[in-house]
C-alpha cells in the first residue's frame, strides 16, 4: 500500500483487511500520523522515495508472500474480499484479478462513474490502481512489476498482465476527488490522459498535466 500523508483514510483501510497474511506500508516521506497509524495497526512500515511507483515497487520487495495485493490507502474493501481472493487463488492461478470499483457516496452521479469503470474493465481489461490488484509473485517478476513512473504506473503493469479478472468482493474508493475536482470533469481528464499516454506521452508530462 502506497501512502503519502494518509492519515484521514489509513484506519479505515487497514481495518478492512483484517485477516490479511502480511501488510505493508510503503511511505512516501509523510508529514503526518500515517506511519504511527500503519505501526499501530500491525502493519510493517518502509519509508522512502516518494512516487507511488517507487513505493509501490519496494513495498512488492519486502513482501513475502505468493500473492500480493496492491491497494490504496483511500479505498475499503467489503467484508468478503478475502474469501473471493481465495476463491481466484484457486480458480485461476496465473491470472491476476481487480475488485469491483464503488465510490463512497450516494450521488447518482457516482452510480454512473462505477458503471463506466465496469464498462471499461469489460471491454478493456483495464483497472485502474483504486480498484486493488491481486497478482501471485511469479507473475508479477515476469512482468517485470512496477516501474518507476510518476503516473500510470497502474496501467503500465497491467498492460503487461494478463487481462485480469473480477473478483467477487467491492473496493469501495473514496469520492472526494471526483466531488472537489467535479464528478465529470475529473473523469474526462482521467480518460484524456489515458489516450494521451497510448499515444506516447511521456509519464512524466502526464504527471504535469495531472497536477
Amino acid at each position: 500500500m502506497p501512502t503519502l500523508d494518509a492519515a484521514a483514510t489509513l484506519p479505515a483501510c487497514l481495518a478492512a483487511l483484517a485477516g490479511a497474511d502480511e501488510v505493508i506500508v510503503a511511505d512516501g516521506g509523510s508529514a503526518d500520523a500515517t506511519c504511527d497509524i500503519a505501526a499501530t495497526a500491525g502493519a510493517t512500515v518502509i519509508v522512502g522515495a516518494r512516487g507511488r511507483g517507487r513505493q509501490l515497487a519496494a513495498g512488492a520487495e519486502a513482501a513475502s508472500g505468493d500473492w500480493l495485493l496492491f491497494l490504496h490507502a483511500d479505498t475499503i474493501l467489503s467484508a468478503d474480499w478475502r474469501s473471493a481472493v481465495l476463491d481466484h487463488v484457486r480458480a485461476a492461478p496465473d491470472r491476476p484479478g481487480c475488485f469491483r470499483f464503488q465510490l463512497d457516496d450516494r450521488a447518482w452521479q457516482a452510480r454512473l462513474i462505477e458503471r463506466g469503470v465496469a464498462v471499461r474493465v469489460r471491454l478493456l481489461g483495464l483497472p485502474y490502481g483504486d480498484q486493488g490488484l491481486l497478482v501471485s509473485r511469479p507473475v508479477y517478476d515476469v512482468a517485470g512489476g512496477y516501474r518507476p513512473l510518476p503516473l500510470m504506473e497502474d496501467v503500465d503493469l497491467v498492460r503487461r498482465l494478463l487481462r485480469p479478472a473480477l473478483l467477487g468482493a467491492d473496493a469501495v474508493t473514496s469520492a472526494d476527488r471526483w466531488r472537489r475536482d467535479g464528478w465529470f470533469r475529473r473523469s474526462a481528464r482521467n480518460l484524456a490522459l489515458l489516450t494521451l499516454w497510448r499515444l506516447g506521452l511521456s509519464p512524466a508530462a502526464a504527471a504535469r498535466l495531472y497536477g
